[in-house]
């Protein structure tokens, strides 16, 4: 059986062996971003995010990658982000969160820095955040309806949906012009500070997350309800952001 690293950097030596031989030339960089970049790497839970960025001509090869990226499979690495550097360049108005999130925390293990001097419009990232929460607030809504009160859905949902608004929380907070923490759990002190978000309720639910946390049926239904009208105030204090 394939075995799952314990940290990322056990597998950089392979997996950039592995690209480098497939792709020679074409292949301008490998990152490694999100949860191992930031030293939050959890084996067996963590994923291990890399962005690869090709040649517009290895990325018209990107079939040739299908063997290699189910070897990696086997080992709990996801599908790699394959990107070229003109893709890169021109979606930075379609998608600034997702590039400054990139920015936020990232560790080059092969080739080219192509993160370090991407420009991130502060308008265009005040409006996808705008965009997010909004997105969310209405999914929030429906997944705790559809929960229909139970522990185990309830749970999930803040399981899935509070690492994606941490990420938006990071971005509110440079739009603020405020110093971003570099652990996911000092994200949400910040944010509530900066916005005026119930500090003590999002803590409940990061430790929830976690497991710290297992409050009974009733409590978790206040919770998520309690969580939902944060977002909704959250989301109106970026629509009226400058």
């Amino acid at each position: 059986m394939a075995k799952i690293p314990e940290r990322p950097e056990d597998i950089f030596d392979e997996f950039r062996g592995d690209y480098a031989t497939l792709f020679g030339d074409d292949l301008l960089a490998i990152i490694l971003h999100g949860s191992g970049a930031r030293g939050e790497y959890i084996p067996k839970k963590s994923d291990i995010n890399f962005l690869v960025v090709l040649t517009d001509n290895g990325i018209e090869h990107l079939s040739d990658a299908m063997s290699l990226v189910a070897k990696w499979q086997k080992r709990r690495i996801p599908v790699p982000l394959f990107l070229t550097r003109v893709y890169i360049e021109s979606s930075l108005d379609a998608f600034p969160l997702e590039f400054f999130n990139m920015k936020s925390a990232y560790q080059v293990i092969h080739g080219e820095d192509v993160l370090k001097d991407l420009p991130i419009e502060k308008e265009a990232l005040r409006l996808q955040c705008e965009r997010e929460l909004k997105a969310k607030l209405l999914l929030l809504r429906e997944s705790s309806l559809h929960a229909h009160g139970e522990v185990h859905p309830l749970r999930e949902l803040i399981n899935q949906s509070l690492p994606a608004f941490i990420s938006i929380f990071k971005a509110l907070l440079y739009l603020k012009g405020q110093e971003i923490p570099g652990r996911h759990e000092a994200v949400i002190p910040a944010t509530a500070e900066n916005f005026g978000l119930d500090g003590e309720l999002f803590q409940r639910l990061w430790d929830i997350k976690r497991g710290v946390a297992k409050p009974g049926r009733d409590e978790l239904k206040e919770i998520v309800w309690d969580y939902i009208s944060e977002i909704k105030g959250l989301s109106r204090q970026v629509d009226q952001m400058v």
